[in-house]
């Protein structure tokens, strides 16, 4: 396994982490110190190092707090981590995303999602996390600014407009026919 395949295991597992970590603290909050169960008997089944997770768990904490989607409050003597308005909203967020990637199963209508955005240069970095996050979605790049999806896609973009900040950039439009559509039906395995 090569040196890119390494780090990109890695940053998955670092996200799955962290995905876990925001999702427990929206159930009640995670215990850091105290007499629970330990937090890698509850999120993880199987064998695993309990001190090498600890340690990727305190770090996953630390860099959601870093962003502010987690706080740590104090309650006699005992420590948790509770996740804040933002936490929830990229929790939400990820939901969709998933959600997003299971519609793929489903029939498909035998209309095409389309996403177009102009947004200015001034705003490269936002352009840029669009269209990466797109990409990651499972998108196609039809044209510069143009992003093509099979399935239904409203309330994943809306909540990527709003996380943004982007709303009146982007547009979505259900369309009926592309012309020459075989090379797109191929690519998401379409009947």
């Amino acid at each position: 396994m090569g040196i890119l395949e390494k780090q990109s295991r890695r940053t998955r597992r670092i996200g799955q982490i962290q995905k876990t970590l925001l999702a427990a603290a929206v159930i009640g909050g995670i215990m850091l110190i105290g007499g629970a169960p330990s937090p890698s008997s509850l999120l993880f089944a199987g064998k695993r190092n309990k001190y090498k997770f600890k340690y990727q768990a305190k770090n996953a904490l630390s860099r959601l707090a870093g962003k502010g989607y987690v706080i740590f409050v104090g309650d006699g003597g005992r420590h948790y981590a509770r996740i804040t308005p933002a936490g929830k909203r990229i929790l939400e967020f990820e939901e969709q995303k998933t959600a997003l990637q299971l519609t793929r199963k489903k029939k498909w209508d035998k209309r095409w999602r389309v996403v177009i955005f102009d947004i200015p240069e001034i705003r490269r970095k936002t352009r840029d996390q669009l269209r990466k996050t797109m990409r990651e979605a499972g998108f196609y790049h039809l044209q510069d600014s143009v992003w093509l999806y099979p399935y239904d896609c409203e309330d994943f973009i809306t909540l990527l407009k709003a996380d943004l900040k982007i709303g009146n950039a982007v547009l979505y439009l259900i369309v009926e026919q592309i012309e020459n559509d075989k090379h797109l039906k191929s690519h998401f395995d379409l009947k």
